[in-house]
């Protein structure tokens, strides 16, 4: 009977880790928004860490830097805001499941959280996220009601994970929403067709 305190001590660390990854993924829901008709530039985790991973083709990288530039400047030029949303793993599990199954990448504290220097210094204000939904903390929700925005345009990395359940929460929420198609990366090219079918069949417009 020894045995059924450590089997359930590793059971419930595992529990614990498997929370973590669930909230990682989780599409967050919020009030519904209506009569918005400002927009903003969104940039997803254009962050020295993982701009810089290696996980990114070169000439896909260049790209999608060239025209993530051309859309700020098409927004500055339209008196649009720039926002900028930085991945940080804070939360306890997440920041276990980020060392274990993420190369420590991104953990709050460490280096690279910072904008990769092609965007550094762009955005008119800055969103740190917890997990690949950006609106996870509700900080996003009341900058974007500040702002009067009801129609989201989107860039950065990765497609198939933060950009997308980004997207989803937009979505669930009532905002118009865009994915610039240059403007994005993925690292996995078949699981990006995927994706890119279930964010049509949520309305999502792919510029």
């Amino acid at each position: 009977m020894i045995w059924i305190l450590p089997c359930l001590v590793i059971l419930g660390v595992v529990l614990w880790i498997m929370d973590g990854i669930r909230k990682i993924g989780a599409v967050s829901t919020g009030a519904p928004i209506s009569g918005r008709t400002n927009q903003a530039l969104v940039l997803i985790d254009l962050q020295e860490v993982f701009w810089t991973s290696g996980v990114f083709d070169d000439t896909a990288k260049e790209t999608a830097r060239t025209r993530i530039l051309a859309e700020i400047d098409t927004a500055r030029s339209k008196g649009q805001p720039v926002i900028a949303v930085r991945q940080e793993w804070s939360i306890p599990a997440t920041k276990v499941v980020a060392k274990l199954f993420m190369k420590g990448q991104a953990i709050a504290g460490t280096q690279g959280t910072e904008m990769a220097a092609s965007f550094a210094d762009i955005a008119d204000v800055t969103v740190v996220k917890r997990v690949q939904d950006a609106f996870e903390t509700n900080e996003l929700d009341k900058i974007l009601a500040r702002l009067d925005v009801g129609h989201l345009r989107i860039v950065g990395l990765d497609l198939n994970y933060c950009v997308a359940k980004t997207a989803f929460a937009a979505r669930q929420r009532g905002y118009e929403v865009a994915i610039v198609r240059d403007g994005v990366l993925s690292a996995d090219a078949k699981l990006a067709e995927k994706t890119l079918v279930q964010l049509a069949d949520r309305h999502v417009v792919l510029d």
